[in-house]
Formats: structure tokens, sequence, C-alpha cells
């Protein structure tokens, strides 16, 4: 009976202990087979003391390049659905920002949105691209809005979802934790994931819990990196003395029920950018590229059309 219980116990604890591993070997799985139907592979650049991880693909005719950037603590893989819609046409660009995904963490690495911004051209230097439609998202939004505003000659235009980076008009649920000290990004237990994955989407597709495992483990083990990570890109400027610097065509793209960045901040931006044009989707939240990828990329896609139309007018 002893041995019985033994056992029991043993296997509960090895499944207790192995349920992440396993969903994270299962993600790698997933991500390998997503790449290869959206027509991108790895391709590691190395620029200025770091290589980026990055995902590539696509048609290097005529058509501009696109620069797509992930926000703070995804990755690239955020935009494989998304850029399905884009390779036919278009060469893609898709990095792991520095110490995200696959491009690795070094404490004491800045990681301000003017690094970031500086490493993407880097980046495209590497890579022989000189100028770039940029699409970003969430923090990856205000890296793309300084770019535009800082390299302007390397920005054909810009299209931001949920962007952060200007000061918020009204009281915002993360601005509101971060004060009370309790980061929703800086993850202690299964409990806080889920609910801190909750605030990320108003409609998730279905995730595998042994995929949500995996993830929320990554978060716990990378609690202290993403912590710096937050502290450098948070204190860094916000945009509002360069919105204005900002030319280039600019789609801003919003989900009503986005509680990472209330759709008050649309204001500001559509102040600094009046020329910006303004979409908010119902039944959407922070990430409209995970949440509804054939609308985005149907909704990018009108909006390249009219950049193209614009540029030969």
């Amino acid at each position: 009976m002893f041995l019985i219980l033994a056992l029991i116990a043993t296997l509960i604890v090895w499944g207790w202990w192995t349920y992440p591993r396993i969903g994270g070997l299962l993600f790698d799985l997933i991500t390998r087979l997503e790449a290869r139907l959206s027509r991108v592979t790895e391709v590691p650049v190395a620029i200025e003391r770091m290589t980026l991880a990055t995902f590539q693909g696509g048609a290097r005719h005529n058509a501009p390049p696109l620069l797509l950037i992930h926000g703070f603590s995804a990755d690239k893989n955020l935009w494989l659905r998304f850029v399905r819609s884009f390779v036919a046409d278009h060469r893609v660009l898709i990095p792991d920002l520095a110490g995200h995904g696959k491009s690795g963490f070094e404490a004491g690495g800045d990681y301000s949105i003017a690094a970031q911004a500086q490493r993407m051209v880097e980046m495209l230097d590497a890579s022989g691209i000189d100028k770039v439609h940029v699409v970003g998202s969430s923090m990856g939004a205000y890296i793309g809005t300084w770019l535009a505003a800082h390299y302007p000659e390397r920005v054909l235009s810009l299209a931001l979802m949920g962007p952060v980076g200007v000061n918020l008009p009204q009281p915002n649920e993360v601005e509101e934790l971060v004060k009370q000290g309790r980061n929703p990004f800086l993850i202690h237990s299964r409990a806080e994931f889920d609910r801190f994955f909750a605030m990320t989407m108003a409609s998730p597709p279905w995730i595998p819990g042994v995929l949500l495992a995996a993830e929320s483990q990554t978060y716990i083990d990378r609690r202290a990196e993403l912590a710096e990570i937050f502290d450098d890109f948070h204190d860094s400027p916000r945009m509002e003395p360069w919105l204005s610097r900002v030319r280039v065509p600019t789609l801003l793209l919003w989900g009503r029920e986005d509680r990472m960045v209330p759709l008050a901040s649309a204001q500001t931006w559509m102040a600094g950018i009046p020329h910006a044009r303004l979409e908010c989707w119902d039944g959407v939240g922070h990430l409209p590229m995970v949440e509804r990828p054939e609308r985005t990329a149907a909704q990018y896609r009108e909006f390249l059309n009219g950049v193209r139309e614009s540029c030969i007018a």
C-alpha cells in the first residue's frame, strides 16, 4: 500500500514538474509549423554588441519591406498569423527586440525606447534595407513612432496598434497597479499569470492549458529581467514633443476593450498626428493581430493601398 501511495505521489510530482516543460516543447513545435505556413524562416542578424533573432521572408521585388515590432514581454511569434497575408508581395522583417524572445537579455543592456529604435536602424542596415513600412504593437508602436520622428528617412508609413508612449488622459489599470507595486507583467504564480493574460485580450484564441502553463513559467523565470526592461522603457521620454515630426501616413488601430492602454489615449495621438486615421473595434482588446488576425490584415492592406495611391498621386 505504501509503495502504491509513493508511486502515485511520484507521478503527481513528475506531472507538476514536467507540465510546463511539455508545454514549452509543444509551443516550439507549433511555432515552427506556424512559421512554415507563413513562409518565414528564422534569421539571426548581427548588430553592434548583439545578435537579434528575426523571422524573415516574403517577396523581394518592388514593394517596400514591412517591419513588424512586438510589444513589451512579447516576441516575434505574435505576428505569424497576421504576416501570412503579406509575404506574397512584401519582404517582411520581424525581430525579437533586445531582451525578448530569442534575442537574449543582458543586465544593464539599455532597453530604453531610443536604444531599441537605434537597434532597429542597425538591423535594417545589416539587412540591406533602406526604407520600411512600420507596424508596431504597444511598446513596439512606441518604438515605431520614435523611428518615424527621429529617423524619418527610414519610415514610409506607420501603423500603431494599442500604442503606449504618451501621457495618459485618465487613470489606467496597468499604471494604477504599477503605482501600487503590483506590476501585472511581473508574475509570481500561475494565478497572477491568468489575471495578466485576461487583461491582454478581449477575445483570445483558444490556447491549450499546457501552453498557458509553459508561458506562465516563462514569465515567472524571467521576472527580474522583465523588471529591468520595463523600468528602462517606462522611464523613456513620452512622445508628445515629437508627434508633430511624424509626417508619414499613420494608422491607429484600437480595441475598445483594451485594458492595457485606454482608448482615451487616442485623443493625444490624434492631436499630435492630426493626419492619422483612427480605427476602433468592438469586442477587441490589446492585441488585434492575435484576436482578429485576418481582419487586422485586411485593415492594414487597405491602409497600405491608400499609402501607395497617395505616393502615385
